[in-house]
């Protein structure tokens, strides 16, 4: 571990500048020594987490499984959000379309965002194929491969699968809830003409990984300062609304073993 403990991020926004200026500022308040380093997409970071280069990595969940398989199932995992914890991905259809359930999926036109988001592309493959439905064969498949590397953090993918769906172009699609609720919240999409028609499985989402179990005690002030923010606090508030969340929390590791399954099934790395 170097003397001072390097967390990766990845740029998708440029709020990830001011998030992660505030981070600092608030560990350096309670002094506590820290310093971040920003990548432009999940691969990269992962990389330097595992070469050294920094020590702690602000993952999506489909990196943490790729830091997980390269690491031989070695590395550990420090803190999540509340929000990390009961993800889930909606199925949207058109208004006109018909489509009640999934199985109403046969024969339509099915959008899928990004190929490496976990939420707008691989779990809803996965649980759409564990409900009997093959995308190859059973409907026509589109795919918005849109900010590929950084693993839909962006929103775009499922902001193009949303509009497909809302113009006709498409008869349903999947996006993450959280983006489903933002759509909605912020009028992004008129609710006349879209509807939620299924919610997957519970899952997680990101969490700060690192390279090994063992290293997880010798972080254990950085963590403590982290799970010390505090929504009550307006400095602190700031910050976590930006990162989308009310307070930091322990790792809640059952939650990615669905994904873990997903990537196998899928092939996703292969």
């Amino acid at each position: 571990m170097s003397k001072v403990p390097k967390v990766g991020a990845v740029a998708y926004d440029p709020k990830v500048v001011t998030i992660w200026e505030g981070i600092k500022d608030y560990f350096t308040a309670n002094q506590v020594a820290m310093d971040f380093i920003l990548f432009s997409n999940y691969d990269a970071q992962v990389d330097a987490l595992l070469d050294g280069w920094i020590d702690i990595a602000w993952n999506t969940n489909l990196a943490y499984v790729k830091a997980h398989r390269r690491t031989g199932g070695k590395c550990g995992v420090l803190a999540m959000r509340d929000t990390d914890v009961g993800f889930t991905t909606k199925i949207v259809a058109g208004a006109g379309t018909g489509i009640q359930s999934i199985h109403d999926l046969k024969g339509k036109r099915f959008a899928l965002g990004s190929r490496d988001s976990g939420q707008a592309a691989i779990l809803p493959a996965y649980f759409l194929k564990k409900s009997g439905l093959d995308l190859a064969k059973d409907m026509t498949t589109i795919r918005f491969d849109l900010d590929v590397g950084k693993h839909g953090d962006t929103g775009t993918s499922e902001g193009a699968v949303l509009n497909a769906v809302a113009t006709g172009d498409v008869h349903a699609g999947a996006i993450g809830d959280q983006y489903w609720a933002r759509a909605l919240a912020e009028n992004l999409v008129e609710s006349s003409k879209v509807r939620a028609i299924w919610t997957s499985p519970a899952y997680c989402h990101c969490n700060f990984t690192v390279r090994a179990r063992y290293e997880e005690p010798q972080y254990s002030r950085w963590t403590d300062t982290l799970l010390a923010m505090d929504y009550n606090n307006p400095s602190h508030r700031k910050i976590l609304d930006m990162e989308g969340l009310k307070r930091w929390i322990r790792p809640q590791m059952d939650g990615y073993d669905v994904l873990f399954e997903a990537v196998d099934d899928l092939q996703v790395f292969n």
